[in-house]
């Protein structure tokens, strides 16, 4: 099946407008991506952000949702490559302001049902991978509450800058106390 060199080009635009806005909003916060500022950074026409985004919303939205998707799939490879207990090297190890900008996701969704949504595609996701490393059903509540313990860590590591030394022993002995019989599923493979 071959595509239309014009439909390509639109696909390009629209990813690296994309690509734009999360880089924006990772380096200045949800008040950096606008329109213009969106179009600057991809070296393309202002008209290319308002037709391929009905409004600064629609583009935040969209910015937010490629952000999520990415981040799940960065954190899925690592917990597959590195077990559920080497997490806090991904957290200290990643982009801060990547991570900050997820947490503004959270901030904003507060006020906006749209965002809320994609808030909620990044909580499920990071349950969901939790679930699959412990072998748990996603709905059992030590999946939830041990990701309510990395989510406290990581959000004291990223937002209030608080070191990690002690995340490894806090997060051993979390799996321990909710997952006694899984523990063995959470540590890297030999």
């Amino acid at each position: 099946m071959t595509t239309h060199p014009t439909q390509d080009r639109a696909r390009r635009r629209r990813a690296a407008l994309l690509t734009a806005a999360v880089d924006l909003l990772t380096q200045g916060g949800f008040a950096a991506v606008t329109h213009r500022a969106v179009a600057h950074h991809a070296h393309l026409p202002l008209a290319a952000t308002t037709y391929y985004f009905t409004s600064r919303d629609h583009l935040l939205a969209e910015a937010f949702a490629q952000l999520v998707d990415t981040e799940l799939t960065t954190t899925r490879h690592w917990i597959t490559h590195h077990g559920l207990t080497a997490l806090p090297d991904q957290i200290a190890a990643a982009d801060r302001t990547r991570q900050l900008g997820l947490w503004e996701l959270y901030v904003h969704a507060g006020r906006d049902p749209a965002l809320q949504a994609i808030a909620r595609r990044w909580t499920d996701g990071c349950v969901r991978i939790i679930a699959d490393t412990l072998n748990l059903p996603e709905t059992d509540t030590r999946v939830r509450l041990l990701y309510t313990t990395l989510s406290t860590l990581w959000l004291e590591h990223v937002v209030e800058q608080r070191p990690l030394d002690d995340a490894h022993t806090l997060l051993a002995h979390a799996i321990a106390t909710y997952t006694p019989t899984t523990t063995e599923n959470a540590l890297p493979p030999p």
